[in-house]
Order: C-alpha cells, then structure tokens, then sequence
C-alpha cells in the first residue's frame, strides 16, 4: 500500500545532511513519495521532530523517537532527562540531576549503545548510567516498548537504545564544536563549569570502495547541590504514660533531626570513534569504539541532632499538628497529634550527654571507566542478508570514600559522667509551613556561641570510615542474523544466533573506626589543620531562618586530595592524645565478597508479512541461561578465629519468548497498532549474593542476598492508534497491559525495640527480628556505650502473587509552519505535549509496621493488630504528563517543558536505607520547568542558553501515606547554561 508523506517529512528525509533511521543490519521498507511534492528546506527543532516521527510511522513495532536537530544538540543536557520528553517515561533525580528512568512505571528496563548491550557500575541489570554518557555524542535514541522476536531479552519497561552518527551516511563532511558553561544556583562554586564537545566524520570513495569515520569527542564537568532536611517523628507519648511531657492527649515526639548538603561534583570524558568501510554495494564492516571515564566525586556534610529521643519524656512542645496517616492495607489508621514547635533543653538531671550535636563529612567518589567495543559486516544478496558482530562491554568501577564524623563537645555543659566523648546541646524546631527547620536554640540554657561552635578544641573525633570497593562488570556478546526475501504476504524471514557471557565482581574494601570515650578520641586541636567551617548557606533554596550555620568538617578537599596524609594527620593526633585505637588502611571483607557469571545462548526465527494494508512480524525467541556464582562461606572456630571458604553455586534456566506485532495502515493519515509478547527480567546481581556489608551506623538495613530468586517473567499487551492529521503533527493514544509474575520485592525484617526504653537487642541472635550488626554503634539502642546490636534486614524475594500493570498514553505534536501564509512570525510556534495514566494490582508480599510504628497504630486504631500492607511497585505515578512549547524562526530557536508526576513510593529516603516505619516512603506530586533559547548568528554559529529547574521546585517525601507525615525533604538547584555551537 502507497503512503502519501506530508511535504515537511518529506523534505526532511531528502534534504537532511545526517540520516539517523537505521542501525546496521535493519532492515525497513523504503516508501516512495509523489512526484509532485514541493521540497520545503526545514532544519532545527521542527526537522528533528518531524523526522523522527516519521521513523516511528514505518516501524513494524511500537518504537519511540527522539533525534538531535543537530550535531550534539538533543533537546537536554542529561539522556535521562532526554528521555523523559517520551510518552510513559518518568525520571528519577538524585540532586536534583536526572539518574533513574522509569518506563512505563519500572526500572526494570535495557540500555543499548548502536544495538549493543552496556553494562553499568554497580550490580544492576539496567546497563549503563545515563550521567555516564553525555548527551553531546549521541545523535539519537529509540525506545522499544513492543518487542519483536530479534530483541534482545531483559526488559519489563522498554529497550533504550542510544544511536551514535553512522560514517557512511553522511551527505558532506562533518564538522562542529560546542563549548558551553554551567552554573548551580546552590553550590559554593559560582564558576561556570566547563563542557566541551566536538565531532568530526567524513567518508572518501576509493578504489577499494567508500571508508568513512566518525570520531566525537565530550568533556564535561558539572557541580550539583542540594538541601536535604530530614524530621523522625516515629516514636509515641500515650496521655497515660505518666511522664513529665505527657499530655491530654496521645501525641508524636521528635526522635531525629539531620541537616543534609549534598554536593556532587561530576568530570565526565566520552569518546566515540567509528569505521564502516563498504568495498561494494552489498558488503559492508564496521568498526566503534566508545569509552567513557567517569569521576564522581561527594563532597556533602551532614549536622546531625542526634539523641533528641532521650529526652521525650520531659520535652514539651510549644505547638502540636495534627497528623491524618489514611488508610494502609485495608485499615483505616486514623490521627493523631505530633510535635510541629519547640525547644529541646539541656536537662543535666535526666541525661548528661543527650541530645548532641554532631557534624559529618561524606567524602565519596565513583570512578567508573566503560567500554564498548563492537565489530562486524553484513553482507546483501538477492534473497539473503547477512549480519554479524562480536561486542565486549566492561564496566569498572572504584568507590574511594573517606567519611568522618566529629561530635561538639559543648564548652557551657559539664563533661558526660560516664566518659562519652559527647555532651548535651539545646535545639529549637519548626515544622510547620512544609518546612523541616531546626537549628541551635539561641538564648536557652547552655545553648553555645558562634564562636565557640567554630572552636576546633570543641570538637573530638568519633568516627573514621575509609572504603575502596571494587566492581567489575562485563558482557562478551557474539550474534549473527540472517534474513531470507520472499515474494509473498510473507515479505521476509528472520532467523540468528546470539552468545553471551555475563558477569559481575565486587570486592568490599574498607576499614571503619569507631570512638565512643573522651579517652580514645582527640580534641580538633590537634588536627585543626584538617578543619574547615561548613557550609552556611542552607537557607538559599527557601529563605529559612532556622538552621545551623555554623560548624566544623574535616576538609573534604584535603581528603580527596591526600587521603593518606589526612589519615596520618588523625593517626598522629589520636597518638598525641594518648588512645590505644588506631586507624588503619582499608581492608577487604571476606563478608562482602561475590562473582557471578551467567552464560546464555539465545537463538530466534521471525517472519515478516505485508498484505494490502497489514504489515508486521510473528516469531519466538528461545533463551537458556547457566548461572555461576562464587561467594564466601565464614565460620568461626572454637578460638574466635574466622575461616573462610570459597563457595560455588551454580543452577540454570530457559524461558520460551513468543512475540506478534500487527500495523495496520487504515487511511493514508491514520496507523493502528497491536503487540503481544513475552520477556524477563533477570534479578541484579548483588540480590543474588549470599554476601554480607555491615555498617558502623545501627539505622540501616543489612541488605542479604538471595540465590534463590528466579526471573520475573511478563506479558504484555500494546493497542494503539496514530492520527497524522497534519504536517509534521499526529495525535496518539495507546493502551497497554502487562501480566508481571515473580515480581522482585523487598522483605523488609526489622529488629524489635522496647516500647518503653528504645532498646533493641545487644546479643546474638536477634529473636525479635533483624540481624546481629557487630560492628554498629549501640548509641541511643541499648543501656550503656559500645558496638553490636540488632538492626533490620533487608533482602529481595519473589512476589508470590501476581501482579498487574496497565494503562494509557495520550501523545499530540502539532506544527504551524505551514500556516505561515495566515499566521507570519506566529508561525514559528509548535507544541509537543502527553499525558500517561496508569495503575498497578495484585502482589501478596507484604510490608509491616514497625514495632515503634505499631505502638503509634495501637493507640490510633485502637487495636493491637499488626498494620501491613502489600509493597506494590516503587517508583510508579498513577499519572504523568509533559507539554513542551516551542519556537523557531528567523534564527530564533526556543523551547520551553513543563514535566509533572504524581506522588509514588520510593525507597530512597535520605542517608538511610531503612523504610520509614516499615513502609517505604511517599514522594510527593512534582513538576519541573526546564527551558532553553539558542539564536543562529550565521549559517555556522550558533549561541544559547539553557535553565534547568527554573522554579526550583523542591522534593516532599511523606512517611506512611501521601500528605500523612512530612519527614524529608529535598531543596533543588537551578542550573544555567550558557554556551556556542560552531559547525565548520
């Protein structure tokens, strides 16, 4: 059947410099247009969209597009954020910069570089991080959300495959260079931060046929930072307890209070370099090379008010908030007060040493190198292709941290009795107005000075945690395709092998220190050339005047910079002091220890057929997987002594993939789609390892492995409709519907704490729950001071229940170039604009409440009953949309997106792994304004700008349910960029 193209897609498909349809081996059917269609020249914004929306027209599955309008200039600085301009795509942020892309409402996806499959930094099965790979060498993406027989198994969501410029397709030599600046309105650095790009790429007809290159290069670095203030109010004063803060009524306490400054500061390398050399029409081989140098480097502080809970008892608020948790598993939780205002004092009668104040430095880097390397041919005949290539990807990645932690030793209070190296500090809070602010409380008894808060012989060393782990990950992948051309309904046949073994190996290095006694830990005079004053503009992001400006942090430049110097440097001061401890160099843990590797061998037949108005392909895909992993087995011997041994496991599986994609081609202007298949998800490797990583903190879970998960398996389902009503423009809607079975889920086990005293406990085992942590602080957990206590347990099961995920994409891009004639300068005008509702149901594997939680619950349900409820899927929104308005002409190129996402549970809450009381916490509905504006001052410079976050929206993250209990928070930065492209 013939397709009538709109003039624009027209011309964008004749008159474009750069094809970026096809990856090497595809094979699509090529459509004739009328002889009569006037050439309309279009460039920019409009020619990308227009472009890439008629690659998505002709596809035989459901594919979304996006291309770069030019040379390195994707609509967004960061692929996450790239990605989020598509139709059921949601992102996720860490300071704000986009990390985590949801597809369809899960992580659980693939990402390809040239149909190669990447491997990413830590354990996980997503592939590569997306700020690993800067946007400026990537000239366009497609995501795969129907799969047919040919692609590649792993993803649940949808494949993400990120296209570099193929050689031998371009029309002229290529040649252009962008150099640009970015600002972080947050950061203590105002400089702008350097990002630099450039590609150049060529091909030349010899008389052994045509070779082309391409070489791009990027070097970037960026600064981000955010404000993460954090309130735990997860504790009860009952009205009949009987205690001096008792009231008439039931109300929560303040247990914890933590100022966060995240700073991340990132220095990113990308080199792509490719050659294709065709020695004849039919023949042609390949060459790409994509490496990729990361350094990620942390350099945040943390004020903490720790020990706020010893002093529940005789802690009156000055002002209450009443807290509504809804409803949670069928229960109906009802209300119940909580602190909102107040002044925590200084009670020397009931605790000497509580609450403290303690600062911390989290000097954390990630240096990650990434490789690709990808080699083949294919080869045309008259009724036979042919495709092959070898690829090998690796990932290695080095975690040097370097984590201290001072506590302030208060000048105006008396020493701890009993030798602790902390004493007591007055705090005042305020929580109301959305706002978590606590600060010290100036004027109250004992409160401390500037002065002596900035004093570095009031503050004493007590803990020291050094880290080098190791990861190391890589796929060696060998697949050939053959494809055979029939004259009939069944236009052609697909048939091909793929090879690859997989693996993941991770040593854990480190080495932590704790010092709990004024004996053991030196005074910051004997080290005071280490120390420097924090950060003291917390109040930037929302204008607080309650917070804690002024305190002490070991450098966290001296620490990147020299580690071993700053660690002899405290070596030397505990040693003037007197201690017996010492700190000594990282280690590696027997404990932490696992490789894993996975050998499969996947083999596929598919048939495509067109037939008047149908199109599309059927076929199956058969996959078998071996799994080694090694581990260690510790036991300890009648002397205390640790053995370890090594320890095999191995096991396997295969899965049979039926996969049906159907195109009809209704009128000239209208597509109708439907897909059917199956996938699986294979669990990350990490939740496989029986190894074990305890921290020095009693707060977080210990995450346990489990070798026993299997893949999740999934059916899906995709109906949808296209409308090309205009040019350039279509309005879309589908539906999908997915059947998730051996969902991964956390089982969350956390150890039981008295109702009366807080204590958990101290001896092993832990028969209320949790795992005995030897090396975890007790702190405010038990009587007396010390390591070892009970903490939780976390670890991924398989859903028993299962689980099901559907909904609807609505999807409009519409165009007004060709109403120039009636609109002139307003013609320039275009919107893209979509709009995503969905749903989750089914699961069995449960959350429970907390025992401190279940003690709120008893006395707001009035009933002893355990309060549970189904994990469901994190990082799901119900509803998502993004409209993005354009401009261009006369030069002038404009785009402004607004990105809204509903609220959705997550398991990322601040610097603990732990769920908030047991369940995991609610991030509130957010949108973000991003916007940019570039301006051509002749045929080959280009100057721009570009903002991110314009509104500095900020992050609201509730504990129990949406708008229940506010208990974190996450202040943003506004990013400006200002830049020129020069193409030669």
């Amino acid at each position: 059947m013939a397709h009538k193209l709109s003039k624009i897609t027209f011309a964008v498909l004749s008159a474009t410099t750069l094809s970026l349809t096809a990856t090497a081996g595809a094979q699509e059917s090529q459509q004739e247009p009328n002889e009569d269609v006037e050439i309309i020249e279009v460039s920019g914004i409009r020619a990308s969209l227009a472009s890439a929306m008629n690659e998505k027209r002709f596809k035989n599955n459901l594919v979304e597009v996006i291309e770069a309008e030019d040379i390195g200039k994707l609509p967004d600085q960061n692929l996450a954020e790239v990605l989020e301009n598509i139709t059921g795509i949601q992102i996720t942020r860490e300071a704000g910069v986009g990390t985590g892309v949801q597809i369809r409402g899960t992580d659980a996806n693939r990402t390809e570089i040239n149909g190669v499959s990447t491997v990413g930094s830590g354990a996980g099965r997503s592939g590569i991080d997306f700020e690993d790979v800067s946007a400026a060498i990537i000239a366009g993406l497609e995501v795969t959300k129907s799969p047919d027989a040919k692609t590649i198994e792993g993803s649940v969501g949808g494949t993400i495959n990120l296209k570099t410029i193929r050689p031998l397709q371009l029309n002229e030599q290529l040649a252009a260079f962008r150099v640009q600046g970015e600002n972080s309105s947050l950061t203590t650095d105002s400089n702008l931060q350097p990002r630099i790009s450039g590609t150049f790429g060529d091909n030349w007809d010899t008389d052994h046929g045509t070779i082309g290159i391409v070489i791009s290069g990027s070097y970037a670095e960026q600064d981000v930072t955010a404000f993460r203030p954090r309130a735990d109010r997860d504790n009860i004063i009952t009205s009949d307890s009987g205690v001096a803060s008792a009231q008439s009524f039931d109300f929560l306490p303040i247990q914890f209070f933590v100022q966060d400054y995240d700073n991340f500061e990132y220095e990113t390398k990308n080199l792509v370099g490719t050659i294709e050399w065709a020695p004849n029409d039919n023949t042609k081989f390949f060459f790409d090379a994509i490496i990729n140098d990361q350094e990620r480097l942390q350099e945040s502080s943390r004020v903490q008010a720790s020990g706020v809970s010893a002093l529940n008892d005789i802690s009156v608020p000055s002002e209450f908030e009443t807290i509504n948790f809804g409803s949670l598993g069928g229960t109906d939780l009802g209300s119940i007060q909580a602190a909102l205002r107040g002044v925590i004092p200084v009670n020397l009668e009931n605790d000497d040493d509580d609450p403290n104040l303690r600062f911390s430095s989290d000097t954390n880097s990630r240096v990650t190198k990434s490789e690709i390397f990808r080699l083949g041919g294919e080869w045309q005949g008259e009724k036979w292709s042919v495709f092959a290539e070898v690829a090998s990807t690796s990932s290695d990645t080095t975690t040097p941290s370097f984590n201290t932690t001072l506590n302030f030793i208060n000048p105006n209070v008396p020493l701890d009795a009993g030798g602790a190296n902390d004493n007591a500090v007055p705090f005042a809070y305020d929580l109301s107005g959305g706002k978590l602010t606590f600060g010290i409380a100036d004027g109250a008894e004992y409160a401390p000075t500037a002065a002596q808060l900035l004093d570095p012989n009031n503050v004493v060393l007590r803990d020291v945690n050094i880290g080098r782990d190791t990861t190391e990950n890589f796929e060696d992948a060998f697949r050939v395709d053959f494809t055979y051309f029939v004259d009939t309904m069944i236009t052609s046949v697909d048939f091909g092998y793929r090879y690859n073994k997989s693996g993941s190996k991770r040593e854990d290095i480190g080495t932590s220190v704790g010092l709990r006694t004024m004996e053991d830990s030196p005074r910051g005079s004997l080290f005071s050339d280490l120390l420097t004053a924090g950060p003291d503009n917390f109040n930037d992001a929302d204008g607080r005047e309650l917070y804690v400006r002024d305190f002490l942090l070991i450098d966290p430049e001296q620490v990147s910079s020299d580690p071993d110097a700053v660690l002899a440097t405290l070596q030397a001061a505990m040693e003037a002091h007197g201690s017996t401890r010492s700190l000594s160099a990282p280690t590696a843990s027997s404990s932490g220890f696992f490789d894993i590797e996975e050998e499969t061998h996947a083999i596929y037949a598919q048939a495509n057929f067109e037939y008047e108005m149908f199109r599309g392909n059927f076929g199956v895909r058969y996959l078998q997987t071996d799994v080694t992993s090694v581990g260690n087995s510790i036991t300890v011997d009648d002397e205390g002594n640790e053995l370890v041994s090594r320890v095999t496991n191995t096991g396997d599986y295969d899965f049979i993939l039926p996969r049906f994609n159907l195109v009809a081609d209704v009128a000239d202007d209208v597509v109708l789609r439907f897909g059917a298949g199956k996938d699986i998800r294979r669990p990350n490797f990490n939740d496989l390892s029986t190894s074990v990583t305890f921290s020095t903190s009693p707060n977080p879970n210990v995450a346990i492995g489990n070798p026993n998960l299997t893949p999740e398996e999934v059916i899906s389902y995709d109906l949808a409709a296209e409308w090309y009503f205009a040019e350039a423009s279509v309005v879309s809607v589908g539906i999908f519907h997915k059947t998730r079975k051996d969902l991964f889920v956390d089982q969350i086990v956390s150890p039981f704490e008295d109702p009366a005293t807080g204590y958990r406990d101290l001896t092993d085992p832990c028969e209320g729950g949790g795992i005995f942590n030897p090396i975890a602080d007790i702190n405010v957990f038990g009587p007396e001071l010390g390591t070892g206590v009970c903490v939780g347990t976390e670890t991924k099961i398989n859903d028993t229940g299962e689980t099901t995920q559907k909904g609807i994409e609505f999807a409009i891009q519409y165009d007004l170039s060709s109403f120039e004639s009636e609109l002139g300068w307003a013609s320039g005008f275009g919107v893209l604009a979509n709009y995503t509702i969905q749903e989750f149901d089914g699961g069995e594997a449960e959350n429970t409440a907390t025992s401190r939680a279940g003690q709120v619950f008893a006395a707001t349900t009035g009933s002893d009953e355990e309060v549970s409820a189904v994990q469901g899927l994190l990082n799901l929104s119900e509803n998502a949309y993004n409209i993005t308005l354009y401009y261009e002409k006369f030069g002038l190129s404009a785009r402004m997106r607004y990105t809204w996402r509903e609220a959705y549970r997550t398991d990322d809450f601040g610097s603990t792994s732990s769920f908030p009381w047991g369940f995991p916490a609610v991030q509130a509905d957010r949108g973000q304004l991003n916007a940019s504006v570039t301006y051509d001052v002749n045929e080959n410079l280009n100057i721009g700008v570009e903002a991110v976050n314009i509104t500095e929206s900020e992050v609201e993250q509730y504990c129990v349910n949406e708008g229940a209990l506010l208990c974190f928070q996450g202040l943003t930065d506004r990013r400006i960029t200002v830049g020129a492209n020069y193409r030669f």
